[in-house]
Parts: C-alpha cells; sequence; structure tokens
C-alpha cells in the first residue's frame, strides 16, 4: 500500500516543529525552520507489524533525519498541538550511523551503544532505499539492500506495539536551512 501518492500529504500530518514539509517531483521535501524543535510529518493512519520500504535523499548531509515507527504523542495538552512524539526511530544521518535505532524523546539508543558501528552505507545527496521490518519485539533495517539492523527490545516493544510513521527534520538551531527528501513510501502490514 503505498502512503504517500505523490502529489501531496494526504493522509499526513505535522506534529511539533516549525520545519516545513512540500511535495515536489513526487517527493516529500523537508526543511529545517530556524530555532525549531524537532518536526515530525506523520501517518494519520497506525501500524503494528509492518514492512515498510522508501527512498531518502539527504541533500545536506549536516542534517539528522529519521523515520519513527510504532511512534505516539504524550501531553496532548501540552503547548505542543498533538503533543510530544515519541517512539523507535530509525535513523537517517550523514555520519555513518544510519539504519540503527534510536529512541526519540527517550535520549537514548534502542541499538546498545557498543553496537554502534559507522558505516559508510548512505550516498550523500542521491536516493537510498530503506527497508525496515517491525514484526512483534524484533526490528530489521537495510540500507541500499546492507542490512544494519537486527535487534529485539521487548521492553520498548511493550510500550509500543503500534503507532504512527513518521518523517523527522531534526531541529538545527540557527543553521541551515537544510532538506531532506522521502519518496515512493509503500507498506506492507504483517499478520502476526
Amino acid at each position: 500500500m503505498k502512503l504517500f501518492n505523490g502529489k501531496n500529504l494526504d493522509g499526513w500530518i505535522q506534529k511539533n516543529g516549525t520545519a516545513t514539509y512540500r511535495v515536489e517531483n513526487g517527493a516529500i521535501i523537508g526543511k529545517t525552520g530556524k530555532k525549531s524543535p524537532n518536526s515530525f510529518l506523520c501517518t494519520e493512519k497506525e501500524f503494528g507489524d509492518f514492512e515498510l520500504k522508501l527512498e531518502v535523499k539527504l541533500i545536506n548531509n549536516e542534517l539528522n533525519s529519521g523515520i519513527q515507527i510504532r511512534s505516539k504523542t504524550e501531553n496532548p495538552g501540552s503547548d505542543q498541538k498533538y503533543g510530544k512524539v515519541n517512539g523507535p526511530q530509525v535513523e537517517i544521518e550523514g555520519g555513518g550511523l544510519s539504519g540503527y535505532i534510536y529512541a526519540e524523546a527517550f535520549n537514548k539508543w534502542i541499538t546498545p551503544e557498543n553496537k554502534l558501528i559507522r558505516r559508510k552505507v548512505l550516498k550523500k545527496d542521491k536516493w537510498n532505499t530503506f527497508r525496515i521490518i517491525a514484526k512483534g519485539a524484533r526490528i530489521q533495517t537495510w540500507i541500499n539492500g546492507i542490512q544494519i539492523e537486527n535487534i529485539t527490545d521487548e521492553e520498548f516493544y511493550s510500550s509500543h506495539p503500534r503507532g504512527f510513521i513518521g518523517l523527522q527534520v531534526h531541529g538545527v538551531g540557527d543553521l541551515g536551512p537544510f532538506e531532506v527528501a522521502w519518496r515512493n513510501i509503500r507498506i506492507k502490514e504483517l499478520d502476526k
């Protein structure tokens, strides 16, 4: 099933931050905002077990980005309209940690830190294929056909068994503007 129709942002909603998201040439382009916290463009629908495939282009290597999976919001009454986004995030960043799993809003890695090996699999300013399988407590990731992560985390799964998919534009303070792009976003829901 296509999550993005290539024409507009129907089925998506922005949560947190003031980064901008636009559709251009069949891709979603996320652009940083000055002094913005992390921003997320999120699916309106939630998913539990799935295989997600998409292409990502890190237009500016300085930008940290990510793909939220099984994510939620908390504190909907806060000054952030939809509450703070939290949950597993597949990293997208130019420093070699792309494909590992970070716990957004928990300030820690789900991937054990002693297993974080910098790998140059992300091609700068080119389209990169991401594949993510989340089945039960197990999450696997591949970039350009190379497996990066294969982890089982029962504790985190117990609090995040399902949730939305989100495209993150990380806050960069006064730097930027920087951009990241996503296209061909497809998901297949898996039976338990």
